[in-house]
């Protein structure tokens, strides 16, 4: 069932309330139905600015991304994977899917055709638990965890998610979750 199915997890965590803030990157590859690779990077944010909230929700800080690469740098290498595999999946990608629009607009960066899903709208879809979120739904189904909202942690914990979803609705394809499908 799962042969042929690829895609690539991905989640962002900010610096700020600012969607073009990304201070990491995370990306887990699905080939076959199978992780193959979890990556994650650090991003140095505009003017390596953070919140004090946010820094709170994830534990990155200034001193850790002073000396990492820029969106566009990063971005370039997450392009690599989308040659291959122009699919997006990300829990709650209202969010994930904003800050990669606004980070290429910021960066004045073409946007490249790429499909995403989203991993909670598919949740609310088909379970019925009073709690949607990443770790509540992978506590649920006994999916790993690593240390949650940390990008590559949760880029990989949202890619088993997704491959639990669709076993769980009987999905062959992709093409038939129209609704929590979109187009970056």
């Amino acid at each position: 069932m799962t042969d042929g199915l690829d895609f690539i997890a991905i989640d962002f965590e900010t610096a700020t309330g600012k969607r073009s803030s990304i201070c990491e990157a995370g990306i887990s590859v699905v080939k076959d139905g199978k992780v193959v690779e979890t990556k994650s990077w650090l991003v140095r944010p505009e003017d390596n600015a953070y919140s004090y909230w946010n820094i709170q929700i994830h534990g990155i800080h200034p001193e850790d991304t002073e000396n990492a690469p820029e969106f566009p740098e990063v971005w370039a290498e997450i392009l690599e994977y989308l040659t291959d595999t122009p699919v997006l999946v990300a829990h709650n990608a209202a969010f994930d899917i904003s800050c990669i629009r606004k980070s290429l607009e910021f960066y004045n960066l073409d946007t490249p055709e790429v499909d995403y899903y989203c991993s909670l709208r598919a949740a609310r879809h088909n379970y019925d638990f009073g709690c949607n979120s990443l770790g509540y739904l992978c506590k649920q189904f006994d999916i790993p965890e690593g240390k949650h909202h940390r990008a590559g942690d949760d880029a990989e914990m949202c890619a088993r998610l997704f491959l639990r979803e669709i076993k769980d609705a009987g999905w062959c394809e992709l093409k038939e979750m129209d609704y929590c499908y979109g187009k970056l």
